[in-house]
């Protein structure tokens, strides 16, 4: 049985979206910039603040009721009640330690009957000293040797996974250059 390992957010969830709607853009109501043109990820650039404000907006998110109320992707929960069975899953998220125990509820509670592992490299913050086992998904996927298929939404992600003969499947977005629906892009996975 293939396992395939899952990004959370932006993957199963539309975090980068609800997060701009729901509380930038309610909190920054000056601002202009709307989902379709975040263009780069991180988003701080675009909407003129530096990393930091950004990270700390983000975080304030994850870590609040909204974030816990995101439903996921509808084309993948539908993907997964059809051909979820077929495969093993672990999710593999890059998440500040503070806000990794809400990521792994929020996956268990809506992907728990088929995502049976959770794991995170930490995401850097200011002021967090913790020990630094993987410096990106890709030495984390080498150290576990069990994944098939990856799917993410950064193409460096996908690329360093394929380095290291992993099969990548990018998920759309905005910030990245793949050019099919979310039907499109989860088709080939019925092959594997």
């Amino acid at each position: 049985m293939k396992t395939i390992a899952w990004d959370v957010d932006d993957v199963l969830n539309d975090l980068m979206r609800l997060w701009l709607e729901q509380k930038w853009i309610k909190e920054h109501n000056d601002c202009k910039v709307r989902y379709p043109e975040v263009v780069e990820n991180p988003p701080h650039r675009l909407l003129g603040v530096g990393i930091n404000e950004y990270l700390s907006s983000l975080d304030e998110y994850r870590l609040s009721a909204l974030y816990q109320q995101m439903t996921p992707v509808k084309e993948i929960m539908e993907w997964f009640a059809r051909c979820g069975n077929n495969f093993r899953h672990i999710a593999l998220t890059a998440v500040p330690l503070v806000a990794a125990s809400a990521s792994a509820q929020w996956v268990f509670k809506h992907f728990g009957a088929w995502i049976r592992t959770f794991h995170f490299v930490p995401s850097k913050r200011d002021g967090q000293n913790i020990p630094d086992y993987d410096t990106d998904k890709s030495a984390f996927l080498q150290w576990l040797a069990k994944v098939d298929v990856f799917v993410d939404d950064n193409i460096a992600n996908i690329e360093t996974a394929e380095a290291i003969g992993i099969k990548g499947l990018l998920w759309p977005r905005p910030w990245n250059d793949s050019k099919l629906t979310t039907s499109e892009a989860l088709a080939p996975m019925e092959d594997f």
